[in-house]
């Protein structure tokens, strides 16, 4: 894959995992009737959606980081019953997916294996 596709399917991964968190704590099956604070895990997604989108490499190395933080609730929440275990599974899924796409981006595109002028 080249870093023109990884970063494609970085943005359009992550645009999918603010949707959700966005659209789960708001509306589908929020903590508390009528939405709950918790749409707020959405804003450390939001701060990297730029810097993904201008293809930042410094971005995809704490993204890398971040994305798995969203894992971990997606596979514990994943156990709740309903549209709510649905919805985990669903942020499990994009979390692994982004963190694939986010590491092979990161390895692509490291200054090492850049092509360098021949002398």
């Amino acid at each position: 894959m080249n870093v023109r596709n990884l970063n494609l399917a970085a943005g359009v991964l992550l645009v999918s995992l603010i949707a959700l968190c966005l659209l789960w704590e708001a509306w589908l099956a929020p903590l508390r009737p009528g939405g709950s604070w918790m749409t707020l895990k959405a804003l450390p997604l939001m701060a990297a959606l730029f810097g993904v989108l201008k293809g930042r490499r410094y971005t995809y190395q704490w993204l890398s980081m971040l994305v798995l933080l969203y894992l971990v609730e997606g596979v514990v929440r994943a156990t709740d019953a309903g549209l709510t275990g649905i919805l985990a599974i669903g942020e499990a899924v994009l979390s692994g997916l982004l963190f694939t796409v986010v590491l092979l981006y990161a390895r692509v595109s490291a200054p090492s294996r850049q092509a360098r002028p021949s002398s």
